[in-house]
């Protein structure tokens, strides 16, 4: 009896001990299982951080009386404005994307003979790049025009005759006859191809500004039809640094001058189109 009473204790002691062994296993496994979740996520979220820090990385500086300095990898295309059928700015049209580089410098003086790039020419002539563009924020400087289900605001000191809000009457009459679909479409497409964002649109119901959305980069603007080179089209709310080192009001969309004549640099005022 007393052998038997033994081996039992000694069955009980065994079963305890490998009852407890699982439980730690299985705890162990556990904790490995969520140490590497908590591994895996942080590669995701490294991307995004990844992606958001290059975003955080794109800037134009404004160098002194010399090019734009681009930094960041930022992406520079060339496109076209084409008319319609009744001669009116209607369409973008892609002619190139340059190959992606983190850093470049753009022509700011307008005699550059490797334009959209500069190749030194603003030293041999002595360009006087002297930034006079004021620092009034947009909708302080911006005239508020109301419609029945759209308003819009329009700053007409910073228009660069890109012409788009001439279609279908101008954008001004679209804007009051907004109740109708069709011309409600036609002004919101109108402010969106607006290079400049002089013109921006509001829906009225909830107060948002109706903006495209656009990728990062630069545009370089031309139009054939007269022969115009245009500015530079800077999207998706890239920082300018000026050459003091402020940044100017960031914004959706802004046009850089590259003729060198404007006189409200480093903007676009028109001036191209008067040469």
């Amino acid at each position: 009896m007393g052998s038997h009473r033994t081996v039992g204790i000694l069955a009980i002691k065994t079963f305890t001990i490998c009852f407890r062994l699982l439980k730690r296993l299985k705890s162990l496994a556990c904790n490995d299982t969520s140490k590497a979740t908590q591994k895996a996520r942080p590669m995701k979220s490294n991307k995004e951080n990844n992606s958001s820090a290059a975003g955080d990385r794109m800037k134009i500086k404004v160098s002194n009386n010399g090019p734009y300095l681009v930094s960041g990898g930022i992406p520079l295309i060339k496109k076209e404005i084409r008319n319609d059928s009744e001669g009116y700015c209607s369409s973008w049209h892609e002619v190139m994307t340059y190959p992606l580089k983190e850093q470049f410098a753009l022509c700011r003086c307008g005699q550059s003979k490797t334009k959209p790039f500069c190749d030194g020419m603003h030293t041999k002539i002595h360009f006087d790049g002297k930034e006079t563009a004021d620092d009034t924020p947009y909708l302080e400087k911006a005239e508020r025009i109301d419609g029945p289900t759209l308003s819009m605001t329009d700053a007409d000191g910073m228009c660069v005759h890109a012409r788009f809000c001439m279609r279908a009457g101008g954008i001004w009459n679209l804007i009051r006859q907004s109740d109708n679909p069709e011309a409600r479409e036609i002004a919101v497409e109108e402010a969106g191809n607006c290079p400049s964002g002089r013109l921006v649109v509001y829906d009225n119901q909830s107060g948002e500004a109706l903006e495209p959305e656009f990728e990062k980069s630069i545009v370089i603007i031309e139009y054939p039809p007269r022969d115009e080179q245009g500015p530079l089209w800077v999207r998706g709310g890239i920082p300018v640094e000026a050459a003091d080192g402020q940044v100017y009001e960031i914004r959706n969309r802004m046009t850089l001058c590259r003729c060198g004549e404007s006189c409200n640099k480093p903007f676009c005022d028109g001036s191209h189109v008067k040469r």
